[in-house]
């Protein structure tokens, strides 16, 4: 058992490490920037941050059947498979309302699942094949899915430095 609350919290602590690097770069974003779909592309820079809390919030909570704090228009926006090549009716969160979701929500999941970690969770199998039933292999299993989107957050900025 205290291993797996050492590596519950060690969880946690990477969580909160590769959310802090996606709220670092958003640091020199406009909105203007945030929006741009780069060519060869489908989503925007503002579309993958929306997608990072959307993804994390469900797998933190929906699968043990927790309330989730959903703002309206997130799901039609930046939920797996939607783009704003193909945009939804609901306005666009604010760059500023993103980056406080992002940034509150790694304490929340703590304090929701600190000690749910190794519940059982209604299980899912994620687009990529892995199969998830526990909390602890959601939140682990998310970790690589919040790479994937900051590196393609850098890929974005780095392409569209070079359009200016």
């Amino acid at each position: 058992m205290r291993g797996a609350y050492f590596m519950g919290h060690f969880v946690f602590e990477q969580m909160k490490f590769a959310r802090a690097q996606v709220i670092r770069s958003m640091e020199d974003v406009s909105a203007d920037i945030a929006d741009i779909v780069p060519d060869g592309f489908r989503n925007s820079i503002r579309w993958n941050l929306g997608h990072l809390y959307v993804v994390l919030e469900r797998f933190s909570f929906q699968y043990i059947g927790l309330p989730q704090i959903m703002p309206d228009g997130f799901k039609e926006h930046f939920e797996y498979g939607t783009s704003p090549l193909h945009p939804s009716s609901a306005p666009l969160p604010s760059l500023n309302l993103l980056k406080t979701l992002l940034e509150e929500q790694p304490g929340r999941i703590e304090e929701k699942l600190l000690d749910r970690l190794q519940e059982p969770a209604t299980p899912y199998t994620t687009s990529q094949g892995m199969r998830l039933e526990t909390p602890e292999q959601f939140l682990s299993f998310h970790l690589f899915h919040e790479g994937q989107h900051l590196n393609t957050i850098k890929l974005y900025k780095q392409m569209l430095a070079k359009k200016k």
